[in-house]
């Protein structure tokens, strides 16, 4: 075995060796891999080997499109047949509400350049005859889609690899895994040490024993998975003699299974209700092609509904029935990306369709090694997602969710239920009795709106304007008449401090440091390609501190991105205070009116103006008061230490009453950032655009003495020109379904871009959505098309911040 390498792979399965294949095409030719059994003993060896392309991730839906075209011309290069049969997959719809998702995907579709075909009922059993047409209302179909043989895809990319030089040692077991000090990583194994720069798990069931070898609690626990192979059937065979072509995958999503034909026969794949999680710990050392006993029982309502649909199911014999692991997460989409708090260790594990995304996790990991960065904007599938709430207890319970509802119909304002509530915030009752209904957010509780007297606290979660559309619209209301409070307790938040702090800063971030204590800045840090990678308020405390607020889903993210850029010497240093600081937003013309009279501080302008912070006093509580906030209005963010968070709840209630004083939610604040064109990472911002092709010009301060991350970068791609623009548009017509967000954009009947996110804007009476298009038509007022759920509508460019573009609300 050789004693050094650029990168050590752990796994060989199709994932593991598609990211060995990747990173020699990069020309990292130095790489090894080591399986400690056969290459695909674990999960890879019993997967059905289907290539779903349908997926309503924007980021998911991009790398299993590359696993499909790249699977098709694998055979060419390495001479091995993948056994790729592009038989097209069909998806029934029972209900209107799954037809809107297939709407809802179809525009994902068209956004990536996936081709998505409608069909009737009629058309399904013209294409699928041994179906019954009884209760179907539509289907969409892929006509690219099918299946492949899973171990000879993973030989194909075993071999492109060995042609590259990359080394692959079968039984060849990792026994530790150690960090030395120059961030170089030592792999012991049963057969030698390697040492390498970089080391890549794709352990599948064996993650979590991965993860304790480095002291990572890794959010992977597979879950059972089986699927029924049956005899053969004559009138199947008999097509085949007669030249027909061979059956598509068909999905009846209502009914929560796939099947497709096998060998004249039929497999029948449900996701059931029930199925446990398994290797708790990790499978046994000696595991090897590993199969669960079968449990029929389990299945037998998804065998029902297949008979149901397919009658001749029903007379085929059963050949085999297998039951095996799948990796799954907490949200059913796998983890790919560097591991927190660990230089150089990267995971691509969780993958519940591994096939499908093998090809793809494999190229972007690939890209994000050797290249610094991904292509695609990766935020879907980072490891980082999740956070040390993530137990294995909790992981259990949110990953058997994840695999019944894989088809489950994913509105887009869903909240899955299971494990919750985690973490509260000690406000938690108190929202509660005041009507909230919660959804969560990296594991906090937060609340999405407030249901009146009278009506229930349940979510009405749908594609189009539920009932709780009026509920969130008098909250919007009454924080633009009165004032609201916003629990954003879940907010990221850290201290920068030590005599290098302002510098380091301004090397990290875009925007230049605020100079005076109490000074606020909005600050983005860039990618090394130009990209936007975080955003954080700064607030300036003092000479050598600073106060960083970021958005809570990307606490780890954004937190370990810092972290890993810290400075050797000991000039800069770091403290998380997410879990000791609580947050309020209180917000509204009637903002001052409220605090004024329990506060230390002066609240006028000329005392406290906008953009600045103070440490001073609500009730009896310290807090720091920034008055900044997400929603327009004149307010502040009153940050406080989370245990005097109900004293200040009670304190701004007991005053607030006189003032209009109620609560409002996360749809309220969303329909109110849409008003004023504010970004978020993720949608508008991404490492996909350019810091200035999301508009983020008064925030890069080019000028700054300080050579930022990124700045190069940007200048060149600015230089190279941009396919992209930030807009607003107003949206006509509207009736009953606003945009939410990967919307494809029309001009001249050609997509020019995709919307990132959309709703009502109830201030202004104006269906709105926040889109990248195409530059040549990114001028206010150009008139485009927009589809909501298969329909086009007309929509207008509109100005910057179209509510109080001038900001006289924030500044009043």
């Amino acid at each position: 075995m050789q004693k050094t390498a650029k990168a050590v792979i752990i796994g060989g399965g199709v994932v593991g060796v598609s990211t060995l294949y990747h990173l020699v095409k990069k020309g990292w030719s130095d790489c090894v891999l080591f399986e400690r059994k056969e290459l695909t003993s674990g999960s890879t060896w019993h997967a059905a080997g289907l290539l779903p392309l349908f997926n309503m991730s924007y980021s998911v839906g991009q790398l299993h499109k590359y696993s499909v075209e790249l699977y098709k011309s694998l055979q060419a290069e390495t001479g091995q047949d993948v056994g790729i049969r592009p038989v097209s997959n069909i998806r029934l719809a029972t209900n209107q509400d799954r037809m809107d998702e297939y709407h809802q995907y179809a525009g994902v579709a068209q956004t990536i350049g996936v081709q998505v075909d409608f069909l009737t009922a009629e058309e399904v059993v013209e294409i699928w005859p041994f179906a019954k047409k009884d209760g179907i209302v539509g289907a969409i179909r892929h006509p690219e889609d099918g299946y492949v043989q899973p171990a000879d895809l993973t030989q194909a990319f075993a071999i492109g690899a060995r042609a590259g030089g990359g080394k692959i040692h079968r039984n060849t077991t990792v026994l530790a895994i150690e960090q030395l000090s120059d961030d170089r990583w030592k792999v012991t194994t049963d057969k030698g040490e390697i040492i390498a720069e970089h080391v890549i798990s794709c352990t599948g069931s064996f993650a979590r024993k991965t993860g304790e070898m480095i002291g990572l609690d890794i959010p992977v626990v597979p879950v059972e998975h089986q699927y029924i192979v049956t005899e053969s059937h004559p009138d199947i065979v008999q097509r085949r003699k007669d030249g027909l072509p061979e059956l598509g995958v068909l999905r009846e999503s209502d009914g929560s299974w796939y099947m497709r034909e096998e060998a004249g026969g039929l497999i029948l794949g449900p996701y059931e209700h029930g199925a446990p999680a398994c290797y708790l710990d990790g499978p046994d050392a000696q595991s090897e092609y590993e199969l669960f006993q079968e449990d029929i029982d389990r299945l037998m309502p998804h065998i029902e509904s297949a008979i149901n649909r397919v009658p001749i199911f029903e007379d085929l014999g059963i050949k085999k029935v297998y039951n095996g692991a799948i990796a799954y997460t907490p949200d059913g989409n796998p983890i790919v990306g560097p591991a927190w708090d660990k230089k150089n260790f990267w995971l691509n594990e969780g993958h519940s369709f591994g096939i499908t995304a093998a090809g793809g996790a494999g190229w972007q990991l690939a890209e994000w090694i050797v290249e610094g960065e991904p292509t695609v904007d990766m935020l879907g599938v980072d490891p980082r997602r999740f956070g040390p709430y993530a137990t294995k207890s909790y992981l259990i319970e949110k990953n058997e969710e994840a695999y019944a509802d894989v088809f489950t119909i994913h509105y887009p304002d869903e909240e899955r239920m299971a494990a919750r509530p985690l973490r509260t915030s000690p406000c938690y009752d108190r929202m509660k009795e005041k009507g909230a209904v919660f959804g969560q957010l990296f594991g906090w509780e937060r609340p999405n709106w407030f249901a009146p007297e009278g009506v229930e606290q349940k979510d009405d979660w749908s594609f189009r304007r539920s009932s709780y559309f009026e509920h969130v619209g008098n909250e919007c209301k009454n924080v633009a008449e009165n004032v609201g409070l916003l629990d954003m307790t879940a907010f990221a938040k850290c201290r920068i401090e030590g005599k290098g702090a302002a510098k380091w800063l301004n090397t990290m971030l875009a925007q230049k440091m605020p100079v005076r204590p109490g000074k606020l800045a909005l600050a983005h840090g860039l990618t090394s390609k130009g990209g936007v990678h975080s955003e954080f308020t700064v607030q300036r405390e003092s000479k050598t501190s600073f106060y960083l607020v970021s958005a809570g889903a990307n606490h780890r993210l954004d937190h370990d991105w810092l972290r890993k850029h810290l400075p050797g010497d000991g000039s800069v240093h770091m403290t998380d205070l997410t879990n000791s600081m609580g947050v309020f937003v209180v917000a509204g013309p009637k903002a001052r009116d409220l605090l004024q009279p329990i506060t230390g501080s002066n609240l006028s302008n000329e005392d406290f103006p906008w953009l600045t912070g103070q440490e001073t006093y609500v009730g009896h509580a310290p807090v720091k008061l920034l008055r900044v906030n997400f929603v327009g209005e004149l307010g502040w963010e009153i940050h406080h230490p989370i245990e005097y968070q109900n004293h200040i709840f009670d304190a701004l209630f007991k005053h607030g009453e006189k003032h209009g004083l109620k609560p409002f939610g996360i749809r309220a604040m969303n329909s109110m950032r849409l008003e004023k064109s504010y970004r978020l990472v993720g949608t508008e911002m991404s490492i996909e655009y350019a810091a200035y092709e999301s508009g983020l010009h008064r925030f890069v301060n080019m000028n700054k003495k300080e050579n930022f991350l990124g700045k190069d970068a940007l200048l060149a791609w600015e230089k190279k020109g941009f396919e992209n623009a930030f807009v607003t548009l107003g949206v006509s017509d509207v009736d009953d379904a606003d945009v939410i967000g990967n919307n494809p954009i029309y001009h001249d009947g050609k997509v020019i871009g995709r919307a990132t996110g959309g709703g009502y804007g109830w201030r202004m009476q104006t269906s709105l959505a926040l889109a990248m298009v195409h530059p040549s038509v990114s001028e206010i007022g150009t008139k485009l098309e927009i589809e909501i759920l298969g329909k086009r509508y007309k929509c207008q460019v509109l100005e910057d911040s179209p509510h109080d573009p001038t900001n006289e609300k924030l500044r009043s």
